[in-house]
């Protein structure tokens, strides 16, 4: 009889175990991480909310995050393989059965991190995701944007001619800085913007026109470009005009690509701020697909940018939406040229990352990534360098019309 029950009991703890070791595994979906220039950010994705909590350790320098009720699952340990060579912030991720329900995650730095761990609620296309942020304290994101802007358009030194007379010092006008353009590409890292048939990811494309562009505008010697963003990474949208500030950007230039739930509907749009509302229905659904990557992307509650949240009460701003909407008129005139227009004219609407600006910004939808033929051209170098050339030429054109910011020398007296 004894024996019975022993072997019961040994029967019902390996039901116990097996029964805890299946549903922890199931739970962790995936792994992912995104390393970028200024931080890394490390996203681990399941079906149900992870209890969690960590600590983090010097000497080595460390972050240690234990998840109760995880069993170590293939994913998990999976996570350590996703680490590049390249990466400036992480060094090595390790993972363990800690306690039997318990699993631990070691992600060894590289040096002296600030570190965020949040958990956002599941949002179309993701489940429940823990997400962890690893900024290094020596990275200044100021200093990075203007390595963007040294050695851009240098022109060479003029070599002064005997024979020219120079003009009166009475008549020359200060030589201004190149023009500052910044250009920001639509969502990237765990936001990936729409998709298209061909699994084509928005935050791809409109980084590579945006790239594009940047080629061009650095060989214009009156001009100098940046990146908002210059790689598949997420970055907020209010970091997006906090980046264009710090780099005293003229202009702003926000690329990305349409989508709808027709596949008919197809051509390029350009939009600016509105503080009346939207242009069109179409406009408003638009700003609330856009305004939500910081949702899909992930951002920490500590980060939410409290100047895209108040209302527009300086009276500067509608001068700068009137300038933002004739920059929008000369580029749609030039977007025309490669791809027919969706609206002929630039709509508005409260597109959080035009909000908080005061330089003239517009946000430009080069096509609809749903429509199956303008998918196809998206993904063509030579369309994409249309494009591109189609918003320098608008950039160009709008400048001429603007003496408070163009560019002048002696050869315009």
């Amino acid at each position: 009889m004894h024996r019975y029950i022993k072997l019961d009991t040994v029967c019902f703890i390996f039901v116990l175990i097996f029964s805890f070791n299946a549903c922890a595994g199931s739970s962790i979906k995936e792994t992912r991480v995104w390393p970028s220039p200024e931080y890394t950010r490390i996203t681990i994705e399941s079906s149900t909310l992870l209890n969690n909590s960590y600590t983090t350790l010097a000497n080595p320098e460390r972050i240690v995050i234990d998840l109760k009720g995880e069993a170590l699952s293939d994913e998990l340990q999976n996570l350590s393989s996703k680490v590049l060579s390249n990466d400036t912030s992480i060094k090595s991720i390790r993972t363990g059965q800690f306690k039997p329900d318990v699993s631990r995650i070691v992600i060894d730095l590289i040096g002296p991190s600030k570190v965020k761990v949040f958990s956002l609620p599941p949002i179309e296309p993701y489940g429940h995701r823990l997400v962890i942020d690893v900024y290094p304290n020596n990275f200044d994101p100021l200093a990075n944007l203007l390595k963007q802007l040294d050695g851009n358009n240098k022109p060479p030194e003029a070599v002064p001619d005997s024979t020219v007379k120079p003009l009166p010092k009475k008549l020359l006008v200060p030589q201004r800085e190149a023009i500052i353009i910044a250009i920001d590409p639509g969502h990237g890292g765990e936001d990936p913007g729409a998709i298209g048939a061909k699994g084509t990811k928005e935050k791809i494309i409109v980084l590579q026109i945006a790239q594009k562009l940047k080629a061009l505008l650095d060989k214009d010697p009156d001009m100098k470009a940046i990146l908002i963003r210059s790689g598949d990474y997420f970055v907020p949208l209010g970091t997006r005009v906090n980046k264009a500030r710090a780099a005293k950007a003229d202009l702003f230039i926000s690329i990305h690509a349409d989508a709808f739930r027709k596949k008919n509907v197809s051509g390029s749009s350009v939009f600016a701020l509105s503080e009346r509302g939207a242009s069109s229905a179409f406009a408003k659904y638009l700003a609330n697909k856009e305004n939500a990557a910081d949702l899909i992307g992930g951002v920490s509650i500590d980060d939410k940018e409290p100047a895209l949240a108040r209302t527009l009460l300086d009276l500067s701003q509608s001068a700068t939406i009137n300038d933002s909407l004739k920059l929008g008129n000369h580029v749609l005139k030039e977007i025309k040229k490669v791809n027919n227009l969706h609206k002929k004219y630039v709509e508005q609407a409260g597109f959080a990352v035009l909000k908080a600006l005061d330089t003239p910004s517009i946000l430009v939808e080069t096509a609809f990534i749903s429509n199956p033929g303008e998918e196809k051209n998206l993904r063509s170098a030579a369309y994409q360098n249309k494009l591109a050339n189609s918003i320098y030429l608008g950039i160009k054109s709008y400048l001429k019309t603007k003496p408070s910011i163009a560019f002048y020398t002696e050869e315009d007296f």
